[in-house]
């Protein structure tokens, strides 16, 4: 059984409102013979930048960063290119448990091909062994240096 609630709010639908009050406000205005405009403007506007953290899984000692993904979402993706656009300059590499899954249900593009695409280092289910051995360029072990002297050291039991 409908209620007249949820009949107002389809009959509003229906007429090319986006809600019930929405008609019945339309309804008033034009029984007090205002001649109001429904959408006809639109005003731009921009949202604030949020400012988040991203918490890396490791850092090598030679300052290369390394996350490990098992599922590697579209958040995920798109917070790690955030994250290059505003550090370029910071070795940031992944460890998938597959790199070879799809980014999603019916993709032919895999992890791998992401970072083969965005210049992202990775690999599959271990660190590789010469990213031990690396020397990277003091900017990129600069960075990581800043952000040690701003968080707290936890230790992983």
């Amino acid at each position: 059984m409908k209620t007249l609630k949820t009949y107002r709010n389809h009959r509003a639908l229906q007429l090319g409102y986006r809600s019930g009050l929405e008609m019945k406000v339309d309804n008033q205005l034009k029984e007090l013979g205002v001649k109001a405009e429904y959408e006809s403007i639109r005003i731009p506007y921009k949202v604030p930048a949020v400012v988040r953290n991203y918490t890396p899984d490791y850092v090598l000692p030679n300052g290369i960063v390394i996350e490990t993904k098992g599922r590697f979402t579209l958040e995920d993706r798109k917070k790690h290119l955030l994250i290059r656009e505003i550090y370029p300059d910071l070795d940031l590499r992944f460890v998938f448990s597959n790199p070879n899954n799809c980014l999603r249900k019916g993709s032919r593009t895999t992890y791998a091909d992401w970072c083969k695409k965005n210049k992202f280092t990775y690999s599959h289910k271990w660190v590789n062994a010469s990213w031990l051995e690396e020397k990277l360029p003091s900017s990129s072990v600069n960075i990581v240096k800043s952000f040690k002297s701003k968080t707290p050291t936890k230790k992983h039991k």
